[in-house]
């Protein structure tokens, strides 16, 4: 891990200056954050730039769980890897992927999951995929239900404000195992990612004023 953490240590000395002037993100809830510990991390994804803004705001490193494509990108997926994301083939049961995320979770680690495993082109949140509920639910450990706003504004001709906002971190431990109760928790965690999301959009209407605490 020494490795990648050094990796973090360089981004956060370039990559998160440069997000902060080109989107000043803005997070609320960050003492939500869990500190320490295993934990998943999940977010809604609207824009590439989601990535930018969980990683300049996190106070902690993030495994991000990414599709495989991403490793085949030239220069950007050798970069990505360095930072410990874990690649996931899309589309299909990916145990490799599954058994590495509950890995990393058990070792105190944050993995970081877009719930609906790709960008939504609608620019709002989009239905939560069972992945993040089922290493929750088989590790016993909390999951952080993130709503990330703005994003879908920002261009680089158009360089939109973009938010955070962190919701408490819960515990899936009273759906069991199995198909149907990971199906059942994610349906809680994309309600409560929704509300965060909302608010945001209530909170970028009154202009970001700081200091608020998001609900959940």
């Amino acid at each position: 891990m020494a490795s990648q953490e050094r990796w973090w240590w360089l981004s956060r000395h370039w990559i998160a200056p440069l997000v902060r002037v080109l989107a000043r993100p803005r997070g609320y809830g960050l003492d939500r954050w869990p500190l320490e510990g295993g934990c998943v991390l999940a977010f809604n994804h609207i824009a590439w730039m989601d990535i930018g803004i969980t990683g300049t705001l996190s106070p902690r490193d993030i495994n991000y769980i990414a599709k495989v494509e991403l490793r085949g990108v030239p220069l950007v997926g050798a970069y990505l890897q360095a930072h410990g994301i874990v690649a996931i083939r899309r589309g299909e049961s990916d145990r490799d992927a599954v058994r590495k995320m509950r890995e990393l979770v058990r070792e105190g680690r944050s993995i970081g999951v877009f719930v609906e495993g790709t960008r939504q082109k609608s620019g709002r949140p989009g239905k939560a995929q069972p992945g993040a509920a089922m290493v929750a639910i088989s590790e016993n450990v909390p999951v952080v239900p993130i709503g990330i706003y703005g994003t879908q504004f920002w261009t680089l001709t158009n360089r939109a404000p973009c938010s955070l906002a962190v919701g408490e971190p819960f515990l899936l431990d009273g759906y069991g195992k199995g198909g149907q109760a990971y199906k059942a928790a994610s349906e809680e965690l994309e309600r409560r990612i929704n509300v965060l999301y909302d608010w945001l959009a209530e909170v970028h209407a009154q202009g970001r004023p700081k200091g608020l605490t998001p609900p959940l």
